[in-house]
């Protein structure tokens, strides 16, 4: 029979400690938390802002009721809703679900687009000329306007 030991049991703990505790877990973590928090400011930027704007653009309509019957239920049809249509049993394929699933998809995707470009721009600027450079003998860095190595004396064109 195997009988897990103290060593075992605290070498196991030890494992899963540094596992866990790698940055890499943590970071991911991090990102898992922020993308939460960033995914809800994403769907109220569509859903309260860009949504109502495309529902004005294009007179307010709403895909979220259509759909085909496939099979009538106990209650015959037409049903103003699909939830409606569920309740009498009946079979429907709710494409106007799908269009404004598909459309949410797009704006959020696009919104998200332009998050992701603008900080891309911001991360551009925020980057510096460099300021050092390598000596061609001994690849030690030394600074920019230097014209010999600090480290072998060799001259740097």
């Amino acid at each position: 029979m195997f009988e897990p030991t103290a060593d075992k049991e605290a070498g196991l703990l030890k494992e899963f400690k540094e596992f866990a505790l790698k940055g890499s877990m943590v970071d991911l973590a991090i990102g898992v938390i922020i993308g939460a928090a960033f995914g809800s400011v994403v769907n109220s930027l569509v859903g309260d802002i860009i949504t109502p704007l495309l529902g004005l653009i294009t007179g307010g309509v709403d895909f979220t009721n259509h759909m085909f019957v496939l099979k009538q239920g106990s209650v015959p049809g037409p049903y103003p809703t699909p939830a409606a249509a569920a309740e009498a049993g009946a079979v429907t394929l709710n494409w106007g679900s799908f269009i404004d699933a598909l459309i949410s998809f797009l704006l959020i995707a696009f919104a998200i687009f332009m998050v992701v470009k603008a900080m891309n721009r911001m991360r551009r600027k925020e980057e510096a000329a460099p300021t050092s450079k390598s000596c061609p003998q001994c690849k030690m860095d030394v600074p920019i306007s230097a014209v010999r190595c600090g480290h072998c004396t060799s001259e740097i064109g």
